[in-house]
Parts: structure tokens; sequence; C-alpha cells
């Protein structure tokens, strides 16, 4: 019991470094309750875990040796029932044993790959680049909430453009990073520096616009894409659009941004009940 107890307070701390960072979802766990989904819970706190050590780690190689860890601990993880916390309540469920080994792999290989990658050229470039990490986590969630069967094609676009959306929210924090959140032609295009990042500006406002622009656009390609969402991917990619037309609106796109959008309220509620009936509903009408 006391175990039992330990254990639930270890995970409990990394839950809370996932909402930190996404705090729109307190209100779907009202939906997914982690009592009774305690897998679903941990593996969205383990992709933050992931993501802070791919992005939040300044030093390369204090980020790979922490991915290092990760890699052996997922490699073993399906007999020894792993080591760390989320690990362990992550193949303490049988959907952990029923999705392939490599597909447990894939996220921290493709976040390992990306440490030493620059700005890319261009949108695209940064789609594809961004894509590979956001994409394999995206590929293991859906296998996770709706089985092996399940196209992960609109999650992996949906992850990838809410990573590239937060990654402009941090466009003055990330100005001395070799990955920049606004690629190589959009600063050429506009005449920008590293430098001029940090400094409000209207030439910066345009350039944040236009990426806004495109952000825009390939999101409502992604909504007509195959596959199921998460609810957590639901409400992550609602609150991402919805922030994304407002700062496109603004004066200062780069305030809105870092402000955000309220998340909390009826409507709020609504959008995480909705999301999780769907994730109910496609759930209830696969085969057994």
């Amino acid at each position: 019991m006391s175990e039992e107890v330990s254990l639930h307070g270890a995970l409990q701390s990394y839950v809370d470094k996932w909402l930190a960072v996404q705090p729109q979802q307190r209100t779907a766990l009202v939906f997914v309750d982690p009592a009774k989904y305690p897998g679903h819970v941990a593996l969205a706190a383990w992709e933050q875990e992931l993501l802070s050590a791919a992005y939040g780690i300044r030093e390369p190689h204090v980020a790979a040796t922490k991915l290092n860890w990760w890699a052996e601990e997922l490699s073993g993880a399906a007999a020894s029932g792993g080591r760390h916390p989320l690990t362990r309540v992550l193949f303490d469920d049988e959907r952990a044993h029923a999705i392939a080994p490599e597909r447990w792999l894939a996220p921290v290989l493709a976040a390992m790959a990306q440490l030493e990658e620059g700005t890319a050229v261009d949108f695209s470039a940064q789609l594809a680049a961004t894509s590979a990490l956001h994409g394999a986590l995206a590929a293991l969630e859906t296998a996770w909430w709706y089985g092996e069967a399940a196209s992960p094609v609109r999650a992996t676009r949906m992850a990838t453009l809410s990573h590239l959306l937060f990654a402009l929210r941090r466009l003055q924090d990330d100005a001395e990073r070799d990955r920049l959140p606004l690629p190589m032609a959009r600063l050429a295009r506009f005449g920008l520096s590293r430098a001029s990042l940090r400094q409000p500006s209207g030439t910066r406002d345009q350039a944040i616009k236009a990426q806004l622009d495109d952000l825009r656009s390939a999101w409502a390609e992604a909504a007509r894409l195959d596959g199921p969402l998460s609810v957590f991917r639901a409400l992550e990619a609602g609150e991402g659009e919805r922030l994304l037309r407002k700062a496109a609106r603004a004066a200062e796109p780069l305030k809105v941004l870092q402000t955000g959008t309220p998340n909390s309220g009826l409507l709020a509620t609504l959008r995480a009940w909705r999301a999780a009936q769907r994730w109910q509903q496609r759930v209830a009408g696969q085969p057994r």
C-alpha cells in the first residue's frame, strides 16, 4: 500500500508539470478520469517530459544524456515494468504491451536526431523537420487511445502545428538558439536578425503575422485529414486555433500569443465533453 501511495505521489508531480504547460487539460481530466485511465494521463505527462528534454535543455549533450536514459528505459520496460514512475504506470496497462516496441522508441530517437538541427529554410521544411518528433509522438498516442489500426495522420499534423505555434510564443526567449521559430526565408524577407527578434517592431509583427497566416492555412488543411484525436490533443488543437486567429487579428500578435486565451468556464467544459464523447464513441465502435 505504501508503495502505491509513493508511486501516486511521484506520478502526480509529473502530471503537475504537464498541466503547468497545458493548463486547459485540467478540464479534460473531468472526463478522462486519472483513477480510471491512469495510463492516458501518464502518457501525456511522459510526452511532456520528452519534449522538455528535446527543447527545454539548452546544452545538447545534457539533453542527449537524458534521452539516452529514456531509450534504455523504454527498451526494457516491457519485460521489467520500468523504473520511472511514468513508465511503471504505462507498462502496467495492457495497451503498452500491445504497441510495437519500435513505436515506443521512435519519439526518443527522433528527439535525439533533431538536437543539432538548425533553423529550417522555409515553412515547408519547418513542417517536415518538426513532424519527425511530433509525428512519432502522435503515432504512439493514437495507437494508445484507439489501437494500432487507427490513422495518426491528422494527429501528426495537429501535433506539429501546435508545437510551431508554441515555439512562436517563445520567439524572444529563443532568439539565440540554433533553431529559430521563424524559418530563414521569413527572416530574410523581413530583414530580421537574431537581435531584432528580441525587440518589438512593426517589421517583427509583420513576420509573425506571415507565420501565423501559414499556420492558419495548414490548420484548416489538417482538419480535413483522416484519423482521430485524443481528448488531450483535440483540446490543445482547438485552443491553438482560437489563439492563432486572435493573434492574427491583433496589432501586436506576439503579446496576444504570450498572453494566451482563457481556458476555464462553461465553454471549456463543453469542448472537453465533446472531445470525450467523440473518443468514447470511436472506441465503442471498434471491434473487440
